[in-house]
């Protein structure tokens, strides 16, 4: 892990599509008047003939991708979370999840860490969304160097895949060439006491928390888990049998995301106390990405105190 160095997992996305742009020509990507935030932009540079920028028009820009499909093009379409899972939601339902398209959803500025940009645009509901469209595969990057690992797997999966990238630099967790492979997640930090369960910017913050919990005396076992979908199933038994108590943590909802998924999972196969850290079934509210995290106790911080709290009853 680099301490000191932070980056946008939106910076892997767009550095991991003018990658594969120069090694598939079959790779189109259409965007929705965002292109510089959502990083698209680096591609648009590379590869202009095959750069779509469809204007503000989400729901027609993921047809658009559909027909793309169809023609045999691998499609990767981009915008903000909010509108590429909230507002263009029938479309990916019906055109690209119905007849199991392969069309890959680059969704930037998830969660609440899109700042400044207030509740209208911080999707908390996107994991809950794409979750229930069949066939649908969700990832969720912890860092930069995951995220162009996430885009690559993305393009050799055969099917619709949703990935949700963040707008706020943060920390960089992975060595270049770590293996990834979707549906499987991995222990960060091997433990007995406690598994803690995280995927996104939620993952640097469980293993800051995982540290602090072990200088305690306490052995966490800390897990990243970027595919939400499929979850990976034996790694999450075994780390509930390992340690009899399970935290989650999200940049989402706790309504509907990887702590209801693991959840469930639990209630069924290992009946195990789960703690779920997310947002509390509210909406966001406008500032400062980190201090919103902080605020709505998406944080080291309040991962341990949770820890502890549950530990000691």
């Amino acid at each position: 892990m680099e301490e000191s160095k932070k980056i946008a997992t939106r910076e892997g996305y767009g550095a991991a599509l003018v990658e594969l742009g120069a090694e598939h020509p079959d790779l189109v990507v259409f965007d929705a008047d965002l292109a510089a935030a959502t990083k698209t932009s680096m591609f648009r540079k590379a590869y202009p003939d095959r750069h779509f920028d469809c204007g503000i028009a989400e729901a027609d820009m993921m047809g658009a991708a559909a027909g793309a499909a169809a023609m045999g093009m691998t499609p990767f379409v981009s915008s903000f979370a909010m509108f590429a899972a909230g507002r263009a939601f029938e479309q990916v339902r019906n055109s690209i999840g119905y007849p199991h398209l392969n069309v890959k959803i680059g969704a930037t500025h998830g969660g609440l860490s899109v700042g400044e940009d207030g509740a209208s645009h911080q999707c908390c509901e996107d994991f809950a969304l794409m979750r229930t469209i069949p066939g649908m595969v969700v990832l969720c990057p912890s860092d930069e160097v995951e995220a162009r690992a996430a885009v690559r797997a993305a393009y050799a999966h055969q099917g619709p895949v949703y990935l949700r990238f963040g707008r706020l630099p943060v920390p960089v967790i992975h060595q270049e060439g770590f293996p990834f492979e979707i549906g499987k997640g991995e222990v960060l930090m091997d433990g007995t006491d406690v598994a803690i369960l995280a995927t996104g910017l939620m993952t640097a913050e469980a293993l800051e928390a995982g540290r602090r919990l072990r200088a305690r005396g306490i052995s966490p076992r800390v897990i990243n888990l970027c595919t939400i979908k499929p979850l990976d199933e034996e790694l999450v038994l075994s780390a509930a049998r390992a340690c009899g108590k399970v935290v989650t943590c999200e940049e989402h909802s706790v309504i509907g995301g990887l702590g209801e998924a693991v959840c469930a999972l639990l209630s069924e196969r290992c009946p195990t106390p789960v703690r779920r850290i997310g947002v509390n079934d509210q909406f966001g509210c406008s500032g400062p990405g980190g201090e919103l995290l902080k605020k709505f106790g998406l944080s080291a911080d309040h991962v341990e105190e949770v820890v502890l709290d549950f530990l000691n009853q």
